[in-house]
């Protein structure tokens, strides 16, 4: 009996011996600076392992008794750029390993980016100050109007709607359509795109949820007027407001009212969601702060005339624009006015927020300006024709804003000079959205533009990282053993 026990575990200690490596990642697609949790098996017992992002040795790691770790912690690096890249773990003394790819994505999942709404993609590592100058226009698709909603753009899918009625879903880097889906009346609202759900409100009065995918109708909710606001979607809720003068929190499974707030008029203004308070503008010339919860008012604040822009919240400050033709920064827990900075004309457009700096947009002259975000002193100014109502958003040093000249501009975001400009059909009105590499854009000529560099082959969008030759690995002997939480598994 003892010799038959001494044979099994020799066939069992034989077979682990044998196992071909394993791994897996705790997040398979995430954005430059992820995190990712490796965990491995069916390596040599107490053996040092290296995890590779690429062809950089990250993490050195030591397999248990079973020739098994579990959640070494490496990360994406900030200059990867978007495609698939690849995790390697190889033992140190030989090429025995596993690898798994890690998509990077630089997604742009919502109107003004997140829910704080401050118009900056931090990930963008593609387009710079110093390359945007050779954007060229890669593709361009028509729908059946104008179009004043701003583009979502996730999974490899630019989501939008149009006065034609209808929300869009088209191939990111073909523009070839994938989807339609319609209402009943015109969108000017923006779509956010959050765990496989599109959320789009209508000028029909509802507000609609939709199988990312597919355009499957999930659910629509009615509320009381036509929705032109865009929603924010944070912790299972959707925020949106409606011309019924309210803002309604909805069930993101169901659609369900889980709270509304009644204003004094028309609600446009797109919600921004932070730290547990929501932040919206009124057509009765106030600024709301609400528990995201409950819909219970905790502040608000009163401008000189009506506020259609959306405001934005960034290290304690809400920024928002007003008709009364100011810009103000407001201290986001009580609402008191921190500064104030007087434009040359009314503001409808909404602040993006980079780097200590604010970026937006004036009726008056076509200014855009940018000032300090935490003075209001003004930094640079520069006129881009008759108004601009388009909302700035910011990436990598650039500022990427349309203009009533009907045309869309990048801008050096230190400087304020153009660094490149293109002319469409009509007014762009709308927030660019930058994601992956490009610059997407929608245009009152009934236009979705996609600009992205010339890199002059086929593959010119595919940035991804060849699979790493296991032998031409090279380990970093400067590196550390990592702790490891033994207890836990890294799920695929």
């Amino acid at each position: 009996m003892e010799n038959k026990l001494r044979c099994v575990a020799f066939l069992v200690l034989a077979a682990t011996a044998n196992a071909a490596p394993t791994i897996t990642l705790s997040k398979r697609i995430g954005p430059p600076t992820s995190e990712i949790r490796v965990s491995g098996s069916g390596f040599g017992p107490n053996v040092g392992v290296d995890i590779y992002f690429d062809t950089k040795d990250e993490a050195l790691v030591v397999t248990n008794n079973g020739g098994e770790f579990h959640n070494a912690k490496i990360h994406a690096p900030s200059g990867a750029h978007p495609g698939e890249h690849w995790v390697t773990a190889l033992e140190r003394n030989n090429d025995k390993g596993s690898q798994r790819p890690f998509l990077v994505q630089t997604d742009w999942r919502m109107y003004r980016f997140n829910p704080g709404h401050d118009g900056l993609n931090p990930y963008e590592n593609v387009l710079d100050s110093s390359s945007v100058a050779s954007l060229v226009l890669k593709w361009s698709s028509a729908t059946g109007g104008p179009s004043d909603s701003s583009p979502a753009v996730v999974n490899g899918l630019v989501y939008f709607g149009s006065d034609d009625n209808n929300v869009y879903a088209l191939n990111a880097s073909t523009g070839a359509k994938v989807w339609s889906f319609a209402t009943g009346n015109p969108l000017v609202s923006s779509p956010a795109v959050i765990d496989g759900m599109v959320y789009i409100g209508s000028s029909d009065g509802s507000v609609y949820a939709l199988k990312a995918r597919t355009g499957i109708l999930l659910w629509s909710s009615p509320v009381g007027g036509v929705v032109g606001s865009s929603a924010a979607v944070v912790n299972g809720l959707v925020y949106i407001g409606s011309e019924d003068y309210s803002l309604y929190a909805l069930n993101a499974n169901t659609g369900a009212k889980v709270w509304s707030f009644a204003t004094d008029a028309q609600v446009s203004s797109s919600p921004a969601v932070a730290n547990g308070l929501v932040y919206f503008g009124s057509v009765d010339g106030n600024v709301y702060a609400l528990n995201a919860n409950t819909g219970t008012k905790v502040w608000s604040f009163t401008t000189g005339n009506q506020v259609d822009s959306s405001p934005a919240v960034a290290d304690g400050l809400v920024y928002v624009g007003s008709l009364d033709h100011n810009v103000y920064a407001l201290n986001a827990g009580t609402g008191t006015k921190e500064w104030s900075f007087a434009t040359s004309g009314r503001v409808t457009s909404d602040p993006a927020i980079a780097n200590g700096m604010v970026y937006i947009g004036s009726l008056g002259h076509g200014n855009v300006y940018a000032l300090n975000a935490y003075t209001g002193a003004k930094v640079w100014s520069i006129s881009l024709g008759p108004y601009v109502s388009s909302r700035p958003v910011v990436a990598n040093g650039v500022v990427y804003v349309g203009s009533g000249d009907h045309s869309v501009y990048a801008l050096n975001a230190k400087t304020g000079a153009v660094l490149w400009s293109y002319v469409t059909g009509d007014t762009v009105s709308t927030s660019p959205a930058v994601a992956n590499g490009l610059v997407y854009v929608t245009s009152l000529d009934g236009n979705l533009y996609a600009f992205g560099l010339n890199l002059g082959d086929e593959k010119e969008q595919d940035m991804s990282s060849k699979r790493p030759d296991l032998s031409m690995l090279r380990p970093d002997f400067n590196l550390t053993v990592s702790r490891m939480d033994e207890t836990a598994s890294a799920p695929d």
